[in-house]
């Protein structure tokens, strides 16, 4: 499942009515890093709670899905508490005023749409992929 990055900065300056083809293409890059990030430490998370059930002998898809909230949870806080404190730190530049803050405007407002909803979705599609990617090795496992 592929999150589409275009629809998400749209969306963001779509709520604060700015129009830029370039700002546009950084945001982009921004949340990409930011996506990627989110989205590689949930792996490295869920990956590891299945391999702890795993060397405890317990394959069954009832503990797959107990390893996918265990792992899904350890995120939430640190997940919580980045994206805080970027929200934190693009709230005053979108509502800013004075010289140049037109042109940070343009970056901050899909910036901030993008941290709302790439937190989100990582946090319930990515566990849902792993779900979905890892049931048939536990059925196979268990015949």
């Amino acid at each position: 499942m592929r999150i589409d990055r275009d629809a998400v900065v749209r969306f963001g300056m779509n709520i604060a009515d700015v129009q830029s083809v370039v700002t546009e293409r950084d945001t982009q890059i921004a949340l990409a890093g930011v996506s990627a990030e989110f989205g590689v430490i949930m792996l490295f998370y869920l990956k590891h709670a299945w391999d702890k059930r795993l060397a405890e002998g317990k394959t069954s898809t009832a503990d797959l899905l107990d390893a996918i909230r265990e792992g899904a949870v350890l995120r939430v806080r640190p997940k919580a508490m980045t994206v805080a404190v970027i929200l934190g730190g693009l709230v005053p530049i979108m509502f800013g005023s004075g010289t140049g803050s037109e042109v940070m405007q343009r970056i901050a407002a899909p910036m901030i749409g993008g941290m709302i909803t790439a937190p989100l979705l990582s946090m319930f599609v990515i566990p849902a992929v792993y779900l979905l990617l890892r049931r048939p090795r536990v059925a196979q496992q268990l015949r």
